[in-house]
């Protein structure tokens, strides 16, 4: 079918003279389009429609004029018998005569309902209704005579009379009754016959405008889409004439030479014998009226493609049948298989023959799926894998081309049967002509520039190795039993050229064929990765392998840079400490460092998936790569500020070091990232107990905690490790802002906090909130900028946090969103005894 009209033309001031004076209605603006001869649509102009009563033509019209200066774009009676159809709204499309069919794209959708109903007021027809031929198109007198009238009356074949029959053909094709009743007389008659004997009349006395008018009644004949008719145009006897008919098309100049061509140029090559002669008969009426289709009928109108249905049918069931004429034939099929194999077979003949071979599998695809299982089976059966084996084997590069065709059908069919067989062969014969390797050698050695034989292979071979198409039987599991067999007897052949291409550091050839087959070979590897676990992890580790493709970064073709990296991104996307042990081994990051500095500033494809494999790495926290790449490859990376990712990772790597040194504080960290601090249910740390060791009677009596003469020394040792660490988190606090530790808690920034001490009995701690003192924000005990120590939250930025007692414990602890808590708290705190406050609040 053609493309669709373009668009409703957009909305524009202005308008233009039409019929009943000037009209401004953007209801009614049109853009009128004609189909071309290539079927695409051509725009003749934007106007205003509007319907009314012409003189000249006798009838109701549709009339166009141009917005621009008046004039007529458009002017077309409205047949009672045209076929008119709404598409999508907007659209109204007809056919005005042969092969002219003509749109009009409305810019609004209540212009084109407006003039729809005018169109099926004067065909009589609901204007519901999309398609008007789809109702019966006879007014109810017609419908009455038809009905009441035993069928159509065809005029007597005569040479004299042939424009008349032209013209009751072409005047019954719009309406679905009438093409019935011209279909049946035309086979009770026997009326094609005798218009053929006609046509040898025209041919012999030349009589060009009687074999016009016959072109037109043989073609409206194939329009009428009744197997019965095409039976008898097809038969033996008639269908050279119907295509001799068909030569003389009206709006060509010359007649073309079909019959010629197929009696003398198309050629029917028998590579077999046929014995039957009706399949003989079946085979050349086959390839004669696809001929037809394909070459004779000019393209169809928009109206017309559905009246070509039968024609379809008619081609495909032949093929069906053909299909299954040969597959009963035993004989047949056994000459075949035996020529195909015999050595004494020339390559000629070998060559029709897995054309042939070719042809028929292809045939094969327009069966029903259970004709078709029943299909390959008899191929099978009579040893279509072992002869393709053997064909393969072959010099011949079209033939090896057609057999490739031919294992692809078998592959796309039934993976399973494919696999079946080569590991029964691989008992029998040597690695090297098993039939998958066969295919793999061809791979390798596709002479084609763009690989595209070996882009086909590869796609098989993808299919036959993937686990998701896979059979598992209570007796058996195929995908353990052929990927032990492939990994042992092919995965050595597929890998060949990767390994010899990689013995240096560099590829030692490098042009664009290679890259292209390396870059095949990675593409199927990463498939494995992803798909085959442990076979392709054994392979990987014990022949080096990733080292080997890592070699590839070095080469000058982007592409299979991007393919090595991209099959490591694979495996370090699994997470598995075995690859990660063995890529840490070998240094593996080292080639990925330096194809990462040579790239340079670029910014392009290379730079973005390295970044994006160690941005992997950090945000997934693989700790053991982490280490490695930090420990090793740091300074190399470690002036890249375009981007956080290293930075990133050193932060991961420095926190993993201080979980390592200072176990304590890690394990206080993690609980009070976890969980919310409470005073009254947790289990405290050594350093904790230090804060909270006082003795209840001292607090009673109004005595300080701790005595004057060895406080500050207590002091220093209590909050020596705590500042300390204090002191490295504000080492790393730029660092942390710029990278990841701008943490926010319930949409506010974290207070941080600051310890500070003075001489002599003062200890305070201090509160710096850059809440900015919103109501109700909360303490961050598990913040960053606090971690192993409680925390607090200020009432304003001068107070000092409050000390507060409960069950004999002294605790820094304040949460303004548990309200009672808040409340108990502040009636505790007035409590104190003045002494005490006077000797913890002095500053």
């Amino acid at each position: 079918a053609p493309d669709q009209p373009p668009a409703p033309p957009a909305s524009q001031s202005g308008g233009c003279g039409v019929a009943g004076g000037r009209m401004t209605d953007t209801r009614r603006r049109v853009k009128v389009y004609t189909l071309n001869e290539d079927r695409q649509w051509d725009d003749r102009g934007t106007g205003h429609v509007s319907s009314c009563y012409v003189e000249r033509l006798k009838g109701m019209s549709l009339l166009v004029r141009a917005e621009s200066d008046g004039s007529l774009l458009l002017e077309s009676k409205i047949n009672p018998n045209t076929a008119y159809q709404k598409q999508q709204d907007t659209l109204i499309v007809w056919s005005e005569a042969e092969n002219y069919d003509l749109a009009l794209s409305f810019q609004e959708k209540a212009g084109c309902d407006e003039i729809w109903e005018k169109i099926c007021q004067v065909q009589g027809k609901d204007p519901s209704v999309d398609i008007t031929q789809d109702l019966v198109d006879e007014s109810e007198e017609e419908r009455f005579d038809d009905m009441s009238s035993p069928g159509l009356e065809l005029p007597s074949c005569e040479l004299s009379r042939l424009e008349e029959i032209a013209e009751l053909v072409a005047s019954s094709l719009p309406s679905p009754l009438r093409r019935e009743k011209l279909a049946l007389a035309l086979e009770n008659e026997g009326y094609i016959k005798k218009l053929l004997e006609i046509f040898h009349v025209c041919e012999d006395l030349e009589n060009i405008e009687g074999l016009h008018h016959l072109y037109e009644i043989i073609k409206g004949i194939f329009l009428l889409n009744r197997t019965a008719l095409f039976e008898v145009m097809f038969s033996e006897e008639c269908i050279m004439d119907v295509i001799g008919c068909l030569e003389y098309d009206p709006s060509l100049s010359q007649s073309r030479k079909h019959r010629e061509f197929l009696t003398k140029t198309a050629k029917f090559k028998e590579v077999i014998p046929i014995s039957d002669p009706e399949l003989k008969q079946k085979i050349h009426q086959t390839y004669r009226v696809q001929y037809i289709q394909d070459m004779v009928l000019p393209t169809p109108s928009v109206f017309e493609e559905n009246m070509l249905s039968t024609l379809h049918s008619f081609i495909f069931f032949n093929k069906v049948e053909i299909v299954g004429m040969l597959q009963e034939d035993e004989k047949f099929l056994t000459d075949l298989f035996a020529q195909l194999t015999d050595e004494a077979t020339d390559e000629e003949k070998r060559q029709e023959l897995v054309n042939f071979l070719k042809e028929f599998c292809a045939f094969s695809q327009t069966l029903q799926p259970q004709n078709r299982d029943a299909f390959f089976k008899t191929l099978s059966n009579m040893g279509i894998l072992p002869a393709l084996e053997v064909i393969l084997g072959m010099d011949d590069a079209q033939v090896r081309s057609a057999a490739t065709d031919i294992f692809s059908y078998l592959v796309e069919y039934n993976p399973s049967m494919v696999r079946e067989f080569v590991m029964q062969e691989a008992q029998q014969n040597d690695d090297d002509i098993l039939l998958i390797n066969l295919i793999i050698e061809h791979m390798i050695c596709d002479t084609d520039p763009e690989l595209g034989g070996a882009v086909l292979l590869m796609g098989l071979l993808r299919t036959l190795v993937d686990p998701e198409n896979m059979l598992a039987t209570a007796n058996k599991t195929e995908k353990t039993e052929f990927l032990g067999f492939f990994y042992k007897h092919c995965m050595h052949v597929l890998t060949a050229p990767l390994l010899a291409n990689t013995t240096e550091d560099k590829p030692s050839k490098d042009d664009f064929q290679t890259a292209q087959l390396l870059a095949l070979i990675l593409e199927l590897l990463t498939f494995c990765v992803e798909h085959h676990t442990y076979h392709i992890k054994n392979y990987i580790i014990n022949k080096d392998i990733l080292r080997r493709v890592l070699v590839l970064m070095a080469s000058k073709h982007a592409f299979l840079a991007l393919c090595a990296l991209r099959f490591k991104r694979k495996i370090i996307g699994l997470k598995d400490e075995f690859y990660n042990r063995y890529i840490m081994k070998s240094f593996l990051f080292e080639p990925v460092v330096k194809a990462f500095l040579n790239n340079g500033s670029r910014y392009n494809l290379m730079n973005s998936a390295i970044i994006e494999m160690f941005e992997f790495i950090r945000v997934e926290d693989i700790k053991s790569l982490t280490a490695h790449v930090i420990e090793n490859y740091w300074k190399a990376l470690e002036d890249v500020d375009y981007v956080q990712t290293f930075k990133g990772l050193k932060l991961r790597f420095e926190q993993q070091r201080e979980r390592q040194d200072n176990p304590k504080l890690d394990s206080m960290r993690s609980i009070l990232r976890n969980h919310r601090y409470r005073r009254d249910a947790r289990t405290l740390e050594d350093e904790e107990e230090m804060w909270f060791n006082t003795d209840e009677d001292d607090m009673e009596d109004g005595e300080a905690v701790v005595p004057p003469s060895d406080k500050t020394k207590n002091d220093e040792d209590i909050m020596d490790p705590i500042s300390k660490f204090m002191e490295r988190k504000k080492l790393k606090e730029s660092e942390e802002k710029e990278v990841l530790l701008k943490t926010n808690l319930s949409g506010r920034q974290s207070p941080s906090f600051k310890l500070s001490f003075s001489s002599g009995t003062k200890s305070n701690l201090t509160s710096q909130s850059s809440a900015s003192n919103l109501p109700g924000s909360p303490g961050s005990p598990g913040s960053p900028g606090s971690p192993g120590s409680p925390g607090s939250v200020s009432k304003s930025t001068s107070q000092m946090a409050a000390i507060t007692t409960k069950g004999g414990l002294v605790g820094l602890v304040d949460y303004p969103d548990d309200d009672e808590e808040d409340d108990e708290d502040e009636d505790k705190e007035e409590t104190l005894p003045l002494s005490k406050k006077a000797k913890l609040e002095s500053s």
